[in-house]
């Protein structure tokens, strides 16, 4: 073995051969909000996927078809950006009975979830007080809510018929009426008749809410009141009704979407005859009858801004109000 040329640092280049290599750097460990972060967003992603799929979609393809000219037949040969036109808005807006349907669409709203509410809020004033059978009788009041709305409506036909119905018959023979009603054929009574009908049906769930809010209230302030004597009226003016306000706010919110949107009791009751005919009846017909969908799409479009509007006017009314 040779010996190393002179001036060769030796220890150096030995002490450079046994260096070891650099170590990669490691991963810093998650902290604790980015694993939180992290579990959130595997957890959000299938139902963010599953609205996206079934709600976001179908929603952009509606407004899509709103500004074309699409009929039925040559719906699979539309496209995603197709000739847009106003024209659809412009048809729904000027056809004969729009503004007359969204009228009765807008007071079939506002009365039903007025009637739903306030049935509600007896029935959950009427339980409050603990009496034998109350279990029983929550239970019972829940079947118009749960009850199938096919079989409503069929028992609500038979009861209210103008020659076999009990509720005339009852009317001609305890209450002297000369003539049976048809409820749900006359102009002057079959908007009122599907209004009850809804009232009845959707009651059960302002009843669960109202119910729910009444028995988590203190009843130290109700004594007090009834202690300085207070009345009955009074307490519920003063003491109940001011408890309830936030939660029959958003039960009016919530009522008023769900019967704007309502087809199948108006349908499966009157099928939009007799004065009754609501904005979504009016878009199935567009749909159906006149297999006209850009002009359906419009009219779906039409009632869903609407419908946004009046949540919109409300909301700021009732914000200002809470705030104050």
């Amino acid at each position: 073995m040779s010996a190393p040329p002179a001036g060769t640092p030796t220890r150096d280049r030995s002490r450079h051969a046994r260096r070891p290599a650099p170590q990669r750097q490691r991963r810093r460990p998650l902290t604790m909000r980015r694993r939180e972060s992290r579990d959130g967003l595997a957890l959000v992603t299938p139902t963010l996927v599953v609205v996206l799929t079934v709600v976001a979609l179908p929603i952009c393809w509606t407004v899509l078809l709103a500004f074309q000219r699409v009929r039925l037949a040559t719906l699979r040969r539309t496209g995603l950006f197709g000739e847009l036109t106003l024209a659809n808005f412009e048809r729904v807006l000027t056809s004969p009975g729009f503004w007359s349907t969204l009228w009765t669409t807008v007071v079939y709203s506002v009365c039903a979830t007025t009637g739903s509410i306030l049935l509600g809020l007896i029935a959950a004033l009427v339980v409050r007080a603990p009496f034998r059978g109350r279990t029983l009788v929550r239970a019972t009041m829940l079947l118009p809510y749960v009850a199938p709305v096919v079989a409503v409506t069929f028992v609500w036909q038979i009861m209210l018929d103008p020659q076999f119905g009990i509720v005339n018959h009852w009317g001609q023979r305890l209450l002297g009426w000369d003539t049976p009603i048809a409820f749900l054929s006359d102009d002057a009574t079959a908007l009122w008749t599907v209004i009850a009908f809804e009232s009845w049906r959707y009651f059960p769930f302002a009843f669960l809410f109202l119910l729910a809010r009444i028995q988590a209230m203190p009843g130290e302030l109700e004594e007090a009141a009834r202690v300085d004597g207070a009345t009955p009226t009074q307490r519920f003016r003063h003491i109940v009704a001011p408890q309830l306000m936030p939660v029959i706010a958003l039960l009016a919110v919530l009522r008023f979407i769900m019967t704007f949107n309502k087809f199948d009791d108006v349908y499966l009751l009157t099928g939009g005859g007799a004065g009754t005919e609501v904005v979504s009846i009016r878009v199935y017909e567009f749909l159906t009858a006149r297999t006209d969908v850009g002009a359906a799409a419009a009219q779906a479009v039409v009632l869903a801004v609407v419908l946004m509007v009046f949540v919109a006017v409300y909301l700021r009314f009732f914000s200002g109000r809470k705030d104050d």
